[in-house]
């Protein structure tokens, strides 16, 4: 049975916080999804408050420590990751672009990410197209069709006739981002023997 690793990214300041909340919520509709696919699945959750001063000491010194960089490798090598903002001044938090800044623009590349956000009221939800997702695009990242915005009046409802509830709009999303990653094919082992590309030119046989 193939073993799946799933990493959710928090930003939320407060403990607890509505974008933890969320992040879990997210986390477990995409595990309850592949797990329907015969999936086993490793989960873990970066609150990334507990590494705020590691993040600001690594843009001063140009070093992460180690327990950040322990962090990152978990991100970038994930099978699929989670990330979850609040929302401040229209846009995701300091904190949040911070983190995904110490990043490699490459790191994430073809990774499938579900991206959600939370805020005090719905009118920052264009935060979610106008922020989140040119950043994980511009990290080449495969992006989830449907991304989650929690407004506080969000929490409890379940919509109407006319507006999914946050519930349904959370399994729609953790479908999508399960089925995305199930579709990728398996990563390549360590060690699996990897043909220089000279090699295998010299290899072709054009008789």
């Amino acid at each position: 049975m193939r073993t799946l690793k799933l990493v959710a990214v928090s930003a939320g300041l407060s403990s607890p916080s509505s974008t933890r909340l969320l992040a879990d919520r997210l986390l477990q509709a995409a595990r309850y999804r592949l797990a329907e696919q015969e999936y086993a699945v490793d989960v873990e959750v970066v609150e990334l408050r507990d590494l705020a001063v590691d993040i600001a000491k690594n843009f001063v010194t140009g070093f992460p420590s180690e327990k950040l960089q322990e962090t990152i490798d978990k991100v970038t090598g994930a099978d699929g990751v989670i990330a979850v903002s609040p929302v401040f001044t229209a846009s995701y938090s300091g904190l949040f672009k911070s983190f995904f800044d110490l990043i490699d623009p490459s790191a994430l590349t073809g990774t499938p990410v579900l991206i959600g956000a939370t805020g005090g009221t719905a009118r920052h939800s264009l935060a979610l197209d106008h922020a989140l997702r040119p950043l994980f695009a511009y990290l080449r990242a495969l992006i989830a069709p449907t991304a989650v915005y929690a407004a506080s009046e969000d929490w409890g409802s379940g919509g109407d006739e006319y507006t999914e509830g946050l519930p349904s709009r959370i399994t729609r999303a953790g479908n999508e981002f399960a089925d995305l990653i199930a579709s990728r094919p398996e990563r390549a082992g360590e060690d699996d023997e990897v043909v220089p590309f000279e090699k295998q030119l010299a290899d072709l046989r054009l008789d």
